[in-house]
């Protein structure tokens, strides 16, 4: 199916950039334009956010300065990019539509005077900042159509889902109902039904797309991870590289010494202050920076463009794990990189990751 036979504005389809829609979109768009509420399951990378965008732009009502549609994230990160998304798309098309980013943390007289200037139409927010100002009575959602909760197995986890009910409790009873996320854990899936009723539309064919094309691994003592890192940063030439490391200890222990290496690299890890968190993600896109470490917590939803490699110095914690981090580089059907690093007793691992994903690892 293609972007026209949708239904969407030739404006819209010519401001989603692809010629073809991704599995996600073919499958949910259609779904979504005819008033489904829906759970809609996809890898990283396969286009998720556009899935929902574009049909909440077609039946949006940009005269109406009221906000009609909430988008609600789990990381700052992946709210700022989805408001950002959003305002790109609203002057692409020329639509009247503005979009506000609401997070924890920062400054609340801003948000509100944000709030009373903007007028948004579409909000991208934190749970806990849309209670805060709902509580502050300068959130009003009567006019509210749409509500979007993205990456929902976090939101709908043990330590969010309590926040999500209260922020449901603000919300009118009729409003269309959407849910994305690139893994699905049980519980969330048995909290959804607490919620609505949900059509469950799961990609899975897009799993090579949303995984790197070309897989690597290296085996190396742990202790010489680090410095095998500086190594390959300097002899693969890595213009825009990704480290994932699985605590924040590791984090800020490869930060420290990779900078005495003489490597540029920041630090996007869990525990950072947002304001940190934004200037790591500037410099890295802008080329200020080779190397970006993160969590797999820290880069929920993380989407940049550019990515030549991902390196694991951690080993991933599964297969979606690794899927999620691979999904950082190889964007929108980009050829990306993956090298993983292993210790000598780390070697069962990707055998088992091979069996998995039924993807080739080549050893360098």
């Amino acid at each position: 199916m293609k972007f026209e036979e949708m239904k969407l504005s030739p404006e819209l389809v010519e401001a989603a950039g692809f010629e073809e829609p991704t599995k996600i979109q073919e499958v949910t768009i259609p779904k979504i334009l005819e008033g489904m509420n829906l759970i809609g399951q996809a890898p990283t990378g396969t286009g998720k956010t556009l899935a929902y965008l574009l049909p909440i732009f077609q039946m949006i009502d940009s005269s109406n300065s009221n906000v009609q549609a909430l988008i609600l994230s789990p990381t700052y990160e992946l709210v700022m990019q989805t408001a950002r998304v959003s305002q790109e798309l609203s002057t692409k098309v020329d639509q009247q539509l503005n979009t506000l980013g609401l997070i924890g943390g920062a400054n609340i007289n801003r948000q509100i005077e944000s709030l009373k200037k903007k007028k948004p139409q579409m909000i991208s927010a934190s749970p806990g900042r849309i209670l805060e100002l709902s509580r502050k009575n300068k959130l009003h959602f009567s006019n509210l159509r749409f509500l979007v909760i993205d990456e929902f197995d976090r939101l709908l986890d043990d330590q969010n889902y309590s926040t999500i009910k209260e922020v449901l409790k603000l919300l009118p009873k009729n409003i269309q109902m959407l849910m994305f996320s690139a893994t699905i854990t049980k519980k969330a899936m048995n909290r959804s039904e607490e919620i609505g009723q949900f059509e469950l539309f799961k990609v899975t064919d897009d799993l090579k797309f949303a995984a790197a094309n070309e897989n690597y691994f290296s085996i190396v003592n742990y202790r010489d991870k680090i410095a095998e890192v500086r190594k390959l940063t300097r002899k693969l030439l890595i213009n825009r590289g990704l480290v994932f490391v699985n605590s924040n200890f590791s984090a800020t222990n490869a930060l420290e010494k990779l900078r005495h290496d003489g490597i540029k690299v920041e630090s996007l890890i869990g525990n950072a202050n947002k304001m940190d968190r934004k200037q790591a993600i500037e410099k890295f896109k802008s080329g200020k920076c080779q190397l970006l470490l993160s969590t797999d917590l820290a880069a929920r939803g993380l989407d940049i463009a550019d990515i030549d490699y991902v390196i694991n110095i951690d080993f991933p914690e599964d297969a979606k794990v690794y899927l999620h981090r691979a999904g950082r580089t190889g964007r929108a059907g980009a050829v990306g990189k993956v090298i993983t690093l292993i210790d000598h007793n780390e070697l069962h691992k990707i055998d088992e990751l091979k069996k998995s994903l039924k993807v080739n690892f080549v050893e360098i």
